[in-house]
């Protein structure tokens, strides 16, 4: 097991889109994506804090957004029930896809990055081919009972969490639906590295590891505050330790075999729902989103080797 190390925080960026509704790293970490209530996304240097690019287009808040396999795209999701593909040298919208009944709350990309994934309020995953000019969905799958909060996906599989309290299981390759019950709203979903879990948010105050295979519960984590705030939770890129956000301005750390909290970070003294996160994908660093700001923590082991 990799010996813990605390995290601090390393850069505080005041991201000046008014409130930030998620914060999400590029496909290799060297970048990151902050969304904002003012329709805006922004691109940002985490290490630095230099504003690089800032993306507008949509109508309302932007939910949500994912960067493509090659970094050259962005995915975005907005309350204006539209999906905007965007070409990321030029900030320039390539194109706008609009199916959703509702406000989008979330969108991914699979692993080549010829599929957009998205998922709303009106209770609909849509599956987008974003590199043909086709403008509706090529598959909508309409089995949730709630919003949809969170859409991932791997080689073979797509998963959908909702506030109906399932996490549904789309396999690709044979056609089949698996609905797991975890029985409380799932407000985040995230896929450990080695694909075997799936790590759920709940309204509850819990965050649950669950089996994908058998959808089976491992471990129940607990400390932090959910207080019905929609608060998303990640995993190391170490596939040792779990990270959540918490509605008293912390987040917490939680070791993945055991249980315990191994650090309650304070992000802020003054509170603050301390919402979104995002785990880099190599390192042990991680970005959250609290108000206006995004904050980047790094462990001092991995701020002094940057250093070298």
């Amino acid at each position: 097991m990799p010996e813990f190390e605390n995290f601090n925080v390393k850069t505080t960026i005041d991201c000046k889109q008014g409130a930030v509704r998620a914060v999400r790293y590029n496909v290799d970490g060297t970048y990151c994506l902050s969304c904002g209530s003012d329709k805006k996304i922004k691109l940002w240097n985490p290490a630095s804090g230099l504003l690089l690019k800032t993306y507008g287009g949509h109508a309302d808040e932007v939910t949500d957004a994912a960067g493509s396999c090659d970094s050259s795209y962005i995915v975005s999701a907005s309350l204006d029930k539209s999906i905007i593909y965007w070409d990321v040298s030029t900030g320039a919208p390539v194109r706008r896809l609009r199916s959703h009944a509702g406000g989008v709350r979330c969108v991914c990309f699979n692993e080549d990055s010829s599929i957009a994934i998205s998922g709303g309020r009106d209770n609909a995953v849509m599956c987008w081919d974003i590199r043909t000019r086709r403008l509706d969905p090529v598959q909508v799958m309409k089995e949730a009972r709630d919003c949809i909060t969170t859409v991932a996906t791997n080689e073979n599989r797509i998963y959908a969490a909702s506030l109906d309290g399932c996490v549904r299981t789309y396999d690709i390759r044979v056609g089949e639906l698996t609905c797991d019950k975890v029985g409380e709203p799932i407000t985040y979903l995230a896929q450990t590295l080695d694909e075997q879990c799936l790590v759920a948010g709940c309204q509850d105050s819990v965050v649950r590891l669950l089996d994908c295979e058998t959808g089976g519960l491992l471990s129940e984590y607990r400390g932090h505050r959910g207080d019905d705030y929609h608060i998303e939770c990640g995993i190391l890129s170490n596939d040792a330790h779990i990270v959540t956000g918490s509605s008293d301005g912390d987040a917490f750390v939680y070791d993945l075999l055991e249980g315990k909290v191994l650090q309650r970070i304070r992000i802020s003294d003054n509170g603050g729902v301390v919402h979104s996160l995002a785990t880099h994908p190599k390192r042990q660093e991680m970005l959250f989103a609290r108000r206006r700001d995004m904050y980047v923590f790094s462990t001092d082991l991995q701020i002094e080797e940057e250093q070298l």
